[in-house]
């Protein structure tokens, strides 16, 4: 359900914030930073350290690595913003070609075998996870992967998992391909908190 606060803010100094950023930055402030000043306190603070750890803190997977593994869970929940705007920041560090083809169909698409494991377990972990077992973790280190690489593509999987689901509920707007570019931008200099 669409929400009007959402779209124009729920306060007034949010309304004023919304309109200054979206005028300074020269595109419609996204969804998903919108919704950071909806209820501050339900969707701000700890959901944007929880992403900004995910995503931009250290780990044995690159940024553009855990920005296709989130476009990827994203594709897997039917969340066509959060695949529009996760890719444009993979294709930053992954060449674009590889992104669709991952997005397409992972298991034929030209990366490693770390990668696609990686892929395996957090697609189980999405699609079926009752059926997640120590079996598919052990089959992930049998293809290469470090426990770290394992726990950081879970982690990848579960807070998007989350988000998708929050952005699909919210029907957050999809922006032309050029503004997802613009905010892909945005999202690698300044973060997601």
């Amino acid at each position: 359900m669409r929400l009007a606060e959402i779209d124009r803010g729920d306060t007034l100094r949010h309304r004023m914030l919304i309109g200054m950023i979206s005028r300074v930055s020269g595109m419609r402030l996204p969804d998903a930073a919108r919704v950071a000043f909806y209820h501050h306190d339900f969707a701000g603070p700890a959901l944007g350290a929880w992403v900004q750890k995910t995503m931009r803190g250290p780990s044995p997977w690159t940024i553009s690595e855990r920005e296709l593994m989130a476009a990827t869970v994203a594709r897997w929940n039917a969340c066509p913003f959060c695949v529009g705007a996760h890719s444009a920041v993979a294709v930053r560090g992954i060449d674009r070609a590889v992104t669709e083809a991952v997005l397409l169909d992972y298991r034929s698409a030209p990366i490693s075998t770390r990668f696609r494991a990686a892929l395996t377990f957090i697609e189980k972990m999405t699609l079926t996870p009752n059926l997640l077992t120590a079996d598919d973790a052990r089959a992930a280190f049998t293809d290469g992967l470090t426990v770290d690489e394992l726990r950081d593509a879970a982690a990848v999987a579960a807070v998007f998992n989350v988000i998708t689901r929050y952005a699909n509920a919210l029907e957050f707007a999809i922006p032309p391909d050029a503004e997802f570019d613009k905010a892909a931008g945005m999202l690698l200099r300044r973060g997601y908190s």
